[in-house]
């Protein structure tokens, strides 16, 4: 078996929620796996889904003779396995790791390549992050709408926050894409580090006359950020991104993308 192994690697959190979160999503993409190499239609929904948030159609099926991708998990902090540890245990294939975070920051530019160094595997290529992507910004308007969200109320735009300019830039532009989604203004602010904070911010917001203020929670899955910003002051309080078959295909486009790189690379 050739086909590369797909490593989707997360943060960690202490929370049974989050994990139980990424244990989802990565059943699900198998799932989907599986229906491309059965030749299944993909839903409806969520080319509808794809198609709105600008990202283009989805893959069509694959052939009923492909190989499904072995799907695992790996994480960087609180938690394991890592995805050394991981790669080690798949070495007999190649294997692209995709990282599941919704910015590059330090985990993406500097735990996820050592970790592959570490490994020693011989043939890994590595995706970029799942953000900024128009898929994630049209969940995100999904789950503000559930959460109560309508036309005329103000947005806090709500991420963990970072040290890394880069990542930093990463919200910004996912910031952006929301703003596009829902055809208004939103103000970023940080969970941990980084200012504005989010408290902060939905008060600036009170203060200038928003009559009612929401939260569109920029996280993959609950945790204890997440829990942080049901104290925030604000009315309403998007869930997380979480497990949605947009962010299914945006992480099977990423593997994709990245195996056709990597077959070409060892057949050279």
């Amino acid at each position: 078996m050739n086909t590369p192994a797909l490593i989707l690697v997360a943060h960690g959190t202490r929370s049974a929620r989050g994990v139980e979160m990424i244990a989802a999503l990565a059943e699900a993409v198998s799932r989907e796996l599986e229906a491309q190499a059965d030749g299944r239609v993909t839903r409806t929904a969520d080319f509808a889904v794809r198609a709105e948030a600008g990202a283009g159609a989805p893959f069509g099926g694959a052939s009923a003779s492909s190989e499904v991708p072995r799907v695992r998990t790996a994480f960087v902090d609180v938690l394991g396995p890592s995805p050394s540890e991981v790669l080690r245990d798949v070495d007999d294939v190649p294997a692209v790791v995709v990282p599941a975070f919704l910015a590059s920051g330090y985990h993406v530019y500097q735990d996820v390549p050592r970790e592959v160094a570490a490994s020693a595997h011989g043939a890994v290529a590595i995706t970029r992050a799942m953000g900024p992507d128009p898929a994630l910004a049209a969940v995100m308007r999904m789950r503000l709408r559930a959460a109560g969200w309508r036309p005329g109320d103000a947005v806090v735009f709500a991420a963990a926050g970072s040290s890394d300019a880069r990542a930093r830039r990463d919200v910004r532009r996912a910031a952006g894409l929301l703003a596009e989604q829902i055809a208004a203004p939103v103000r970023v602010a940080y969970i941990a580090t980084g200012e504005p904070k989010v408290p902060e911010v939905v008060a600036e917001l009170r203060a200038a006359g928003a009559q009612r203020v929401f939260i569109a929670s920029y996280l993959l899955a609950h945790g204890l950020f997440h829990e942080r910003l049901h104290g925030a002051g604000a009315d309403g309080v998007a869930e997380p991104i979480g497990v949605h078959p947009a962010i299914v295909r945006l992480l099977i486009d990423r593997y994709r993308i990245a195996a056709g790189t990597l077959r070409t690379v060892r057949a050279a």
